[in-house]
């Protein structure tokens, strides 16, 4: 009697994950996934709309290029520092009320960047703005969780494409909003957009309840032990650390080559090529797709000899703008692919411990992106064009090399 008691609370327990399961799956709509994919895309924008502005910063507040430069910096070590302090919180904490409370604190360091008083006051707007601007690393890891496994890369793919196009399209925005209005109106349209983005998140975003029932300090130290214990996320985290490097390394010195005689443009038609990166955006998202049906290690294969392919015809497009727009094509193409794919890797089994995964992948990433930048500025201070398009085919290379040895 015992026996078939524990073997019907079995199978009633096995219906009951099924039937969760099957409402999880189903709160993943079309239009949620495409609310998701427009949040992430006007969030993660936050980060770069200063891009253009720092030279009419400078000459308001009179100061120089050089520490005006330092308000990007501020707004990058902000986030890499949400990254690590703020995302993992979605494993403890209910996802939804996170997110909403977290967008009080974006709209609040916006605003206080636009009415910034002083560049002390801009520099700790700027750094806030960076740590409470990382929604878009939850939101990854949510998409994941809410879809179903046939369908995951598919969903992480639209949200991620809605990254990569905020990311590219921030800068085009905000220096067509600073050249009809000025810098500070960028700010205050970023709390607009986020004041809006609130309204629809609190009416459409599904609640989670959290996964992780330990304490703060322990989940910050549970990190390292992801990255300790599992090998396909530390393969996927230093690929995506080393292609963003080549992303980081083109478009930090894309603007100095426009600058040129050859080219004499300046930062806004560097900013246009924006719209060039959103095409390769959204032939990406294509990939999501793909690698729910497809050999995974086969795909990042093809993608990092598209980003090689990509610096061989950037290298020798020095005086082609034609040239130029195919390679940068084709570079953000094989990126964002790598990108994509390697999340669905790491999200494939659809882990509880999720939003630290992303943690460990995204700050690897994010520091292979400032290696980039740091490196190609020097390079082409010394070496001009053709030493960029060396450092970024070596990037290239060296994720191959890492990627055939190591994968799985």
């Amino acid at each position: 009697m015992l026996m078939r008691l524990q073997l019907h609370l079995t199978l009633v327990d096995g219906s009951v994950e099924k039937i969760e399961r099957a409402l999880s799956d189903n709160k993943l709509t079309r239009g949620l996934l495409i609310l998701m994919a427009i949040t992430t895309g006007t969030v993660v924008a936050n980060n770069y709309y200063n891009q253009p502005l720092l030279g009419e910063m400078a000459r308001e507040f009179g100061i120089s290029e050089s520490e005006i430069s330092s308000v990007p910096m501020l707004t990058q070590i902000g986030y890499a520092a949400g990254l690590f302090l703020i995302v993992p919180l979605g494993d403890m904490l209910k996802r939804k009320k996170m997110i909403l409370i977290d967008f009080f604190f974006i709209i609040t360091a916006l605003l206080s960047a636009g009415l910034a008083p002083s560049p002390l006051a801009l520099k700790i707007s700027s750094l806030l703005i960076g740590l409470t601007s990382v929604i878009p690393q939850v939101m990854v890891p949510m998409a994941a969780q809410l879809s179903s496994n046939e369908n995951r890369g598919k969903a992480i793919g639209t949200v991620m494409t809605g990254m990569f196009i905020g990311i590219l399209a921030s800068r085009t925005l905000s220096g067509y909003i600073a050249e009809f209005l000025n810098w500070r109106a960028v700010y205050f349209c970023g709390a607009g957009f986020m004041v809006i983005l609130w309204v629809f998140l609190k009416w459409k975003l599904p609640e989670i309840k959290p996964d992780f029932k330990g304490t703060y300090s322990q989940l910050l130290k549970s990190i390292v032990e992801q990255f300790k214990t599992k090998p396909a996320l530390r393969l996927a985290a230093i690929r995506g650390g080393l292609v963003f490097a080549c992303f980081s390394a083109f478009w930090t010195t894309l603007v100095f080559l426009l600058e040129t005689p050859t080219f004499n443009m300046g930062s806004e038609e560097a900013g246009s090529f924006g719209f060039v990166g959103i095409a390769g955006a959204v032939m990406a998202s294509v990939v999501g797709k793909m690698s729910d049906r497809l050999n995974r290690n086969t795909m990042i294969t093809i993608a990092i000899l598209i980003v090689m392919v990509s610096w061989i015809v950037l290298g020798l497009s020095a005086s082609s703008i034609i040239g130029l727009v195919i390679g940068a094509l084709f570079l953000d193409l094989g990126i964002q692919s790598v990108h994509i794919t390697n999340q669905t890797i790491i999200f494939s089994d659809n882990p509880p411990e999720r939003n630290r995964i992303n943690t460990v992948y995204m700050v690897l990433y994010f520091t292979g992106g400032a290696l980039g930048t740091y490196i190609a500025g020097i390079i082409w201070e010394h070496f001009q064009w053709m030493g960029v398009a060396s450092v970024g085919f070596t990037f290239g290379l060296l994720t191959l090399i890492v990627h055939l040895i190591f994968k799985r």
